[in-house]
Parts: structure tokens; sequence; C-alpha cells
């Protein structure tokens, strides 16, 4: 398999149908790369349900979509069992979270009990119903899509679950170009419905491992350590960044690195993510709300390069 290739001909595919946001499409990339769950935040139809199709259709993986609301159970993302009179026993009926790719969209208009549902599958790749453990297909990936605090009918993630998301994106308003290109092209739901396979699961688990190979120097670590206690100072956030967010923000460098063609984690890999990777676990001091990245970013500015 050409890696550089098949990482080129996906971002490519990917460009086509979200258009004017090259980074957040890389970052999302990069994210499923690494292994880990994407969130999604922005106001309603700026194209985020549309790219977690996307994502699922490029990456040639199975798919189920849930849309969240106030009244969704808990068993209805994971399945529940039924007793049947005719085989005397009770058989389980899996949920939509049996799949490879799970779009949870609008995943903080449900209540923080159907939410908490999640935190088992993102962290276990399994589920426990019934008083049994059951596996989940692998890969799995959340793609999860939320809106913003403020707007109706919203509840706030809690930090556990936000902790199990590797990244946080926003697409945000398209520029003028992009958006005549929207008004003037193919419907975007069609153009779905006609996107190829890019990869399999065989595929991916390639890349993933090509993802771990990537080399991190003991330099690199150092910046990286650096940037962690920087979080805990208690100059920039309230509370600072956990081992299992460190593993993540190198991991994500990793994936980084590996998009970008190399076979080593550069400085710029991990500034390039830093933001998406921390801003949404952490609480700035400042009372900015949660996930500010100016806040990232000033901390950046006074970590010293390696």
């Amino acid at each position: 398999m050409d890696i550089p290739a098949k990482i080129q001909a996906l971002l490519s595919q990917l460009n086509t149908v979200i258009v004017g946001k090259p980074t957040q499409i890389q970052d999302s990339v990069a994210c499923l790369l690494a292994g880990g769950h994407l969130l999604i935040e922005d106001v309603p139809g700026v194209g985020k349900t549309t790219l977690a199709h996307a994502l699922a259709r490029s990456f040639g993986l199975a798919f189920a979509r849930v849309q969240f609301t106030s009244d969704l159970m808990p068993s209805d993302l994971t399945g529940v069992a039924v007793y049947e009179r005719g085989k005397e026993a009770f058989v389980f009926h899996p949920g939509p979270v049996f799949t490879q790719v799970l779009l949870a969209d609008e995943i903080n208009r449900a209540s923080p009990r159907t939410q908490s549902a999640l935190l088992e599958a993102m962290e276990e790749k399994q589920v426990s119903v019934e008083g049994e453990t059951r596996p989940l297909p692998q890969p799995f990936f959340v793609i999860a899509t939320q809106n913003p605090q403020e707007q109706i009918g919203t509840f706030q993630l809690p930090e556990s679950q936000l902790d199990r998301f590797l990244m946080r994106i926003s697409l945000g308003y398209p520029d003028r170009a992009a958006e005549r290109a929207l008004l003037a092209g193919e419907d975007r739901r069609e153009q779905l419905e006609h996107l190829p396979a890019l990869l399999d699961a065989r595929e991916l688990a390639l890349l993933q491992a090509q993802v771990q190979a990537v080399h991190v120097a003991p330099a690199l670590l150092d910046y990286v350590q650096a940037l962690i206690a920087a979080t805990r100072s208690g100059k920039w956030f309230v509370q600072g960044l956990s081992p299992r967010a460190a593993i993540a923000l190198v991991r994500a460098a990793r994936a980084q690195a590996l998009i970008e063609g190399r076979g080593y984690v550069a400085p710029d890999d991990v500034q390039a993510i830093l933001a998406q990777t921390i801003a949404h676990r952490m609480q700035p001091v400042s009372g900015a709300g949660r996930g500010s990245v100016e806040q990232v970013q000033a901390m950046v500015q006074a970590v010293a390069l390696p």
C-alpha cells in the first residue's frame, strides 16, 4: 500500500465534500488514524453531519447514525434483551453502537445519563448489557456532533466523556469563495451517496500501525512534558492535563507527522494539533469557558521549543 498516496487521496476526496476547510479535514483524518474519537462542535448547518458521513464512507467502514434527543435512553444505544416465547429465552437485540463508526448527532441534546452510556464503549470498546459484557466491532469510532452549549435544549457533556474524545474541532462559516461553490454546486447529500470507499478495515489497521511506528525523539518528549507541566502550573488553566491526555497528544502528533509524510514527530506536529487535542479537556483560569483555544495558544508561546 502506497501510504502517502492513500492519505492524499483521502484528503482530496473529503475536500471535495467539505470545501474550504482543509485544516479541519486533516485534523479529522489524523484523529481517526490515531484511533481516537472525534467531536465536531459548531452551530447547525455548517456541515458537521456531512463531514461525519464523508469520513465514514471514505474510510470504508460500516456506520450507524443516532439522532440524540432529550428522551433517548441508554438502551436505545446499547440494545436490549427481549423475551421470545418461541425460544423460551431472552434474546439480545444489539443497538446501533454495534458498528464500526457511530455517528452521534447532536450528542449534547441527550441527557447526561444517556451520554454516559457511551463511556464504556468509547474507552473499552465494549458494552455491558443485562449483566453480560459484549465486545464491539473493530475498529470502533465515535464521531459526535455538538451544538454550542448556549443553545436551547443542550446538556453539558461530562468532563469524563469529553476526555474520551481525542480531538474536538470546529468548522466555522465558509469563506465567500467556498460558500459560492456550495451554492452553485451539487447537493452535498447526493454527493455523499456516490462517495467511494478509499480504504477498508485491513488497510486502516495498516495505517494505524504505521502511526504507532512514527519515531518520537527524547527531546520531543521533553517538549510534550513541558507543555503538560505548563497546563498544571495554574497560570492558564484551573486543572492540568492527565497522563491519559498526554498519551493522546503524542498519538495525535504521530498521526499528524504521518500525514505530513515524515517518519518522526517534529515540534510543528505537536503545535498543529495541540489546541484541538487539549482545549476541550481544560477550564481556563480566566473564566472564558471550557476549551479556550486562545488560552492554549498563549501557553504555547511561553513554552520554549526543544
